[in-house]
């Protein structure tokens, strides 16, 4: 990410969400994005992964820019090549769809590629991910670390280059939390992902390898190897001095 800015709305009545952002993130790491609320965190995620167009500056994936263009400049059909193809989501929310089975909600990205599953691959991902057994079922019928784990096979199979999940243990309870952290770490360790968090949580920001520090829309301290000690520290700081 290279000087990257993004406003919404125009004018002196324009809110800048992102200010000139210049950053990288470890490849094959597990980075955690925290801040105090209306920091830009969530833009920052959202300009990073495709989902939302920055104002200006450019956004790269592996080194590259994303097919040599600007990402503000792709069109929505080639946005929605780019996410479907390259990246991973999970979302507090699960965002799974009811009326699907765990297989259908987890293979659906391949799907709408058009793309056919590889067997051997998907039970890799789901014994991965603890999910043998529950191809089957609905969301209705699984608990919530359940569905969230069905949102993490569904982010990892297709092996994309990074994955971006939004408070993805928000919705949790702190056990359950735990193991969705420990999972995510997994796929940093033994899968060789990158995994892009945002987070509120001290705790869960301490099963990352560091954290990115916003505030007022710019990127202010990066943390290596953090406790929840020294993240809740810095934290305390930047609500202070807003």
């Amino acid at each position: 990410m290279t000087q990257v800015t993004k406003k919404y709305g125009r004018g002196p009545s324009a809110v800048v969400a992102l200010d000139d952002v210049s950053t990288g993130i470890p490849a094959g790491g597990f980075t955690a994005v925290m801040g105090p609320s209306g920091s830009g965190k969530s833009t920052f995620l959202h300009c990073a992964a495709g989902l939302d167009r920055p104002t200006s500056g450019t956004v790269q994936l592996g080194g590259q820019d994303l097919g040599g263009q600007d990402l503000g400049e792709l069109d929505e059909k080639q946005l929605t090549r780019f996410r479907r193809t390259r990246i991973g989501f999970v979302f507090q929310a699960f965002n799974l769809l009811p009326s699907l089975t765990v297989e259908q909600n987890v293979t659906l990205p391949l799907r709408l590629a058009g793309t056919q599953p590889d067997r051997d691959a998907l039970h890799g991902v789901m014994a991965a991910v603890g999910l043998t057994g529950l191809l089957g079922r609905r969301p209705s019928q699984l608990s919530g670390g359940q569905q969230q784990r069905v949102a993490i096979a569904r982010a990892l199979v297709t092996r994309p280059e990074v994955i971006f999940a939004d408070e993805p243990t928000g919705a949790l309870d702190p056990d359950t939390a735990d193991e969705i952290l420990a999972l995510l770490r997994q796929a940093v360790t033994d899968l060789h992902q990158t995994v892009v968090m945002v987070t509120h949580d001290p705790v869960a920001a301490q099963h990352t390898d560091q954290v990115l520090f916003l505030a007022g829309g710019r990127v202010v301290s990066r943390v290596d190897s953090p406790s929840a000690a020294e993240v809740k520290s810095v934290m305390t700081e930047l609500r202070r001095t807003r």
